[in-house]
């Protein structure tokens, strides 16, 4: 079995909603996607996945989709006011946890036929969060 990973680094702000602790503020992270891509041939230049390809498509649609915007649950009650001033937003239909994005960008992948075994999302240096579903056959 062969194994790659590109990480991915984007800035991004977030809060959730139903949470007593810190991040029930809307606050912000430098965040890296760490995206493994498995399989068990390699392509005729002796690759299982170019870097590029992933740079290309994953990366693009993070810096389009995710860097520098406020995701929101969908229910937040500031998306109004944030919208009006302009602000850049992602509303999602559930808490835009570490886990949740982690599982946003792994579908991604997939959707896009991608090898993807995981995505880990670093919302930290400290702390991340992994999402994964089986390959298919």
């Amino acid at each position: 079995m062969f194994r790659v990973a590109k990480e991915i680094e984007f800035c991004y702000g977030h809060r959730l909603l139903d949470y007593d602790g810190k991040c029930r503020y809307l606050h912000g992270h430098n965040g890296r996607a760490i995206i493994v891509m498995e399989g068990q041939n390699l392509d005729h230049r002796g690759m299982l996945m170019d870097f590029s390809d992933i740079k290309r498509e994953i990366a693009t649609w993070i810096d389009a989709t995710l860097d520098h915007r406020m995701i929101l649950n969908e229910r937040d009650p500031v998306i109004d006011y944030l919208r009006s001033t302009g602000e850049p937003i992602l509303t999602v239909a559930e808490n835009p946890t570490a886990e949740n994005i982690a599982r946003m960008i792994f579908r991604y992948a997939r959707e896009r036929k991608f090898p993807v075994a995981e995505v880990s999302l670093w919302e930290t240096t400290q702390a991340y969060a992994t999402y994964s579903e089986p390959l298919p056959h």
